[in-house]
């Protein structure tokens, strides 16, 4: 059964490996294609088609039974009076003003020490003390048959100093809208400049009163939001490890 384990872990061992110089052969082919050129723009893409894509599911209140009044101007549900240009349908766009400043320092210390000792010495058994000496006649003294001695120091310094910002608008595309109304929107951008790609995924929950006038909203409304900002390309590949690095990193358990 042992060996069944080890073949086991070894095939699943060889399995990674083969995936990972795939994706690696994968990515070198996509990076030499690119010499010269730099990385190339996705087209753009239906989000509710993509393979990842899931709707959202949140809890909701219960559904109300529309009421007919037909000598009323006033249709029961509706959220205003007059025609609002503002996004509230799936497809209409809205523009989000992403803000972020975000900054933290934190600074641990710690310091133990610690000295046991304890002697433990038999002079006196019922006259069992003498049977010591006869077995060990050489290392047993009576008065000091135990001896036990520790000692533990640990010293530890840890600090953390962050600061990131972003400050960007951009629009996003309502892509669901809820039973209770809300909306859920997607925006991504992507900027290409000096061959480095920088991507920019952000998908959360509006309320349409939340959207101001000039249909934009700020990123302190949304809820539920996800925000993926990063790059590729030259830069990012000087500054990431080999992916051999990054294999050898995983597999050694030491």
């Amino acid at each position: 059964m042992l060996t069944a384990i080890r073949k086991s872990g070894s095939a699943a061992g060889l399995c990674g490996a083969l995936l990972m110089a795939t994706l690696g052969g994968c990515n070198l082919t996509s990076r030499v294609a690119e010499i010269g050129d730099g990385p190339q723009l996705t087209t753009i893409q239906n989000p509710i088609a993509q393979p990842n894509y899931r709707p959202v599911n949140l809890p909701m209140p219960s559904p109300r039974a529309p009421e007919d009044n037909p000598n009323s101007l006033w249709r029961a549900g509706a959220r205003a009076f007059f025609k609002d240009h503002r996004a509230k349908e799936i497809g209409d766009i809205v523009t989000v003003k992403l803000d972020l400043s975000d900054s933290a320092k934190l600074l641990n210390k710690t310091e133990r020490d610690r000295n046991d000792s304890e002697v433990t010495h038999v002079t006196k058994l019922l006259g069992a003390e003498a049977e010591f000496a006869k077995v060990l006649p050489q290392a047993v003294d009576p008065t000091s048959l135990m001896n036990f001695g520790n000692k533990h120091a640990t010293s530890g310094d840890g600090e953390i100093d962050r600061s990131e910002k972003i400050s960007v608008t951009f629009a996003a595309v309502v892509t669901q809208i809820l039973p209770n109304g809300s909306l859920v929107v997607m925006g991504r951008q992507e900027i290409r400049v000096n061959k480095e790609l920088r991507e920019l995924l952000v998908t959360g929950v509006v309320r349409p009163e939340d959207i101001d006038s000039d249909n934009s909203i700020s990123h302190t409304k949304i809820a539920e939001m996800r925000v993926a900002y990063g790059g590729r390309g030259t830069l990012s590949a000087l500054q990431a490890p080999r992916w051999g690095t990054q294999l050898w990193d995983i597999i050694f358990p030491f």
